[in-house]
């Protein structure tokens, strides 16, 4: 259910928005600077960050190693789309806007560094504002109903502008150096290499077949990964826009933070490796997707070191009803769940879930305009009836039901169906999904 809240899918519109910005093209095409000017290719770098991925910076490469000395933030100028699939129309994407950088350094690889700090290299890299509304990545993909998929723009309307001259490492330490490129403050500059995507690159494609239906899905395994251990497993189920509609590879992972998250301590705030599991299901119908997910599950649990005491999942809008399903299906499977802006939960699946003791912890936006935030409220009280009746406490349908519900101000971008990005956020619910453990 993750869309955009304007259904749009004028195929010509996007064709035009985007034509002739394919990348592998030279730097200095038409429009653009020559190689005899010296930048050899301009690369995209891109973050996913609360509500999604988008280009968090641009290596510029170089034909010797560049002087850090001579650079500052005002050297380059970055432009980018204003359009972000939540709220505008796709006739929005080639609509730019100025970019705010934030730091100018030199490096060896078209990569940023932690540190921030220049080495000797021939790329530079131009940092830009996180938290700037604009350089979203995720567009609108197919509207086959009322409701749309989306994907990862393929051809990135990102444009750089070298507005100062950059120069070369001077050679005995003295002076500016020769000049690497003239300043070319009035050429706009596409990008000219594929995206480097962090983490989201680091995720591996796999598929399951069963019954003529395949499902598509993304893993992510610790980098020191050793067969012979047993770690924890995330099921990650995107919302509805984000299920395989033939065009939209890794979207699930990409179009918003619970799945990057779990690799980063700063999310989770544990150092503990964690596999992390991002399926695509086709949008054929909870029940008939869950019951390929729960197949898909068994087997990837035997190919991978899972411990399957600790295989949990977390979702987002329409990930909810799959998650239900899969519930009732193989309440034996799940160690706990995480449910944000989620499908309510019905009488038969909150029975086997209390049957079950599965821990939960479900949060939602009281003012989302998707899913009612009384969807969130009756699968509060068919829980607590359904524990009730097998005759748990107060306090201890407390511990296995966690529920919160999300004001406005609590979300950093105005979509307040995406009860994740609080959630994922304040970070409590993780550390607490990671603690539950099967006896």
């Amino acid at each position: 259910m993750q869309i955009g809240r304007r259904a749009v899918a004028i195929a010509s519109t996007l064709a035009l928005a985007t034509s002739g910005l394919a990348y592998g093209g030279q730097a200095g095409g038409p429009g653009g600077g020559g190689a005899d000017e010296g930048i050899r290719s301009i690369t995209p770098i891109t973050t996913v960050y609360t509500y999604g991925q988008k280009v968090s910076a641009v290596a510029v490469e170089y034909g010797a190693n560049v002087n850090p000395r001579e650079l500052d933030n005002s050297t380059f100028a970055v432009q980018d789309t204003l359009y972000n699939f939540r709220f505008n129309p796709i006739e929005d994407l080639p609509k730019l806007t100025d970019r705010t950088v934030t730091r100018t350094y030199v490096n060896n690889a078209a990569a940023t560094r932690a540190d921030h700090r220049s080495v000797s290299g021939r790329y530079v890299i131009v940092e830009l504002d996180a938290d700037q509304n604009a350089g979203w990545t995720v567009i609108v993909s197919k509207c086959p109903t009322f409701l749309c998929t989306v994907k990862v723009n393929p051809d990135l309307p990102t444009r750089l502008v070298q507005r100062k001259a950059v120069y070369g490492q001077p050679r005995f330490g003295i002076g500016k150096g020769a000049v690497l490129a003239k300043a070319t403050p009035t050429t706009s500059r596409e990008m000219t290499a594929k995206p480097v995507n962090q983490l989201v690159d680091e995720f591996t494609y796999g598929s399951y077949l069963s019954g003529g239906m395949v499902l598509p899905y993304h893993y992510h395994l610790p980098k020191n990964y050793d067969p012979a251990k047993r770690y924890p497993l995330m099921v990650v189920l995107p919302g509805h826009g984000m299920g395989w509609d033939g065009d939209n590879s890794l979207v699930q992972v990409a179009a918003d933070i619970p799945a990057t998250a779990w690799l980063q301590p700063e999310w989770t705030g544990s150092n503990e490796d964690v596999i992390v599991l991002a399926p695509q299901n086709q949008r054929v119908g909870g029940a008939a997707e869950a019951d390929l997910l729960v197949k898909m599950l068994d087997q990837f649990a035997k190919d991978f070191a899972v411990d399957k005491r600790r295989i949990y999942a977390t979702t987002v809008s329409y990930g909810a009803q799959l998650l239900w399903n899969a519930y009732a299906k193989r309440p034996d499977l799940f160690a706990g769940g995480l449910v944000t802006g989620g499908f309510a939960v019905n009488a038969d699946q909150a029975a086997a879930i209390a049957a079950a003791e599965i821990p939960l912890w479900v949060t939602h936006g009281v003012h989302d305009h998707l899913l009612n935030i009384n969807l969130a409220r009756n699968t509060r009280a068919l829980l607590t009836n359904a524990y009730t009746a097998r005759g748990k406490s107060p306090e201890q349908i407390a511990a296995l039901l966690h529920y919160v519900e999300y004001e406005d101000a609590a979300f950093t971008l105005p979509d307040y169906h995406a009860a994740y990005g609080p959630t994922y956020e304040d970070g409590t619910a993780l550390r607490w999904l990671l603690d539950q453990s099967k006896a």
